[in-house]
């Protein structure tokens, strides 16, 4: 019986290395073809070890546009606000919502499940937040819609208030005169920490990688966030190479266009791949924790 144990253990082991390398190769790919240029790419094809070494896409990135690390300033900046503002809303919303002793939860509950099931669509929403609220080029239009908060992040929240938070524990603390700010500081907030880790990841790579709201409400260059800016760069340097092609510029027409577009998805999944490790212990628990009951 142990050595089917120990055989399957290593079964297991061989197929999760498999699986790691698997899904760690299409990063290393990518980031080896950053690291050369676009005749190599074109003529030898895509390779784990380049030919060719050359780091003439960064060097594009980083000279064409010098607001390249203030758009990373902004979105770190709207990543970290917004995650802790997420957070705040749906912990103090779900929460309540996982008290059965709250007399009015189902309404909260159905005015939670209403918003999920319809939406006023693009342009209401446009509408409301550029002509009602004004929030047009200002770093609150790359904060508040669509990410501030999210229906399934409270339900996710409750359920797991409602697994693993016993109900005699809240009853102690109260009994013991605690006020319900304190029960949710004190006692509710440590014992959710894997739970609030898992939500700040799954918020803070929404945050981090929304291009949308800057597409649709920013229209200030020194506003834009990493991942419009690289955007516009991408779309910049199409428009120069099919132009350059047309007019037979060579020196323009020879700018590392695949190259850089490999360079730019590098400098957006990097931060987040950076972060991860710190955060995969709780996001692991949690989501173990949040599926057995008990």
């Amino acid at each position: 019986m142990v050595e089917k144990s120990k055989g399957f253990q290593i079964f297991a082991h061989i197929v999760m290395i498999v699986i790691a390398v698997c899904s760690l190769a299409p990063f290393l790919l990518l980031l080896s073809s950053s690291f050369t240029d676009d005749k190599a790419l074109t003529e030898y094809g895509y390779s784990f070890f380049p030919r060719v070494f050359s780091a003439e896409a960064y060097e594009y990135l980083f000279t064409s546009s010098t607001s390249i690390f203030r758009a990373y300033g902004i979105s770190i900046l709207i990543t970290v606000v917004g995650t802790l503002v997420n957070l705040t809303l749906t912990t103090l919303y779900a929460y309540p919502l996982s008290r059965r002793d709250l007399p009015i939860r189902n309404v909260f509950a159905f005015i939670l499940f209403f918003t999920m099931l319809f939406s006023g669509g693009l342009v209401p929403s446009y509408i409301m937040w550029t002509q009602t609220f004004h929030i047009r080029d200002t770093l609150f239009a790359l904060l508040i819609p669509n990410l501030l908060m999210g229906g399934f992040n409270v339900i996710m929240m409750r359920t797991y208030l409602n697994a693993n938070i016993p109900d005699a524990v809240i009853e102690a603390a109260r009994i013991d005169g605690a006020s319900e700010f304190k029960i949710l500081r004190s006692i509710v907030l440590p014992m959710a920490t894997p739970i609030l880790a898992t939500l700040a990841l799954l918020v803070g790579l929404a945050y981090w990688n929304d291009w949308q709201n800057g597409l649709y409400y920013i229209n200030n260059t020194n506003l834009y966030s990493i991942q419009v800016l690289l955007m516009n760069l991408q779309r910049s340097l199409d428009a120069l190479t099919k132009n350059a092609a047309s007019s037979g510029n060579i020196s323009t027409a020879n700018l590392p266009s695949t190259s850089v577009r490999m360079a730019i998805t590098v400098m957006g999944v990097l931060p987040v791949m950076i972060i991860y490790p710190f955060l995969q212990k709780y996001f692991v628990k949690g989501i173990s924790i949040g599926a057995v009951k008990g």
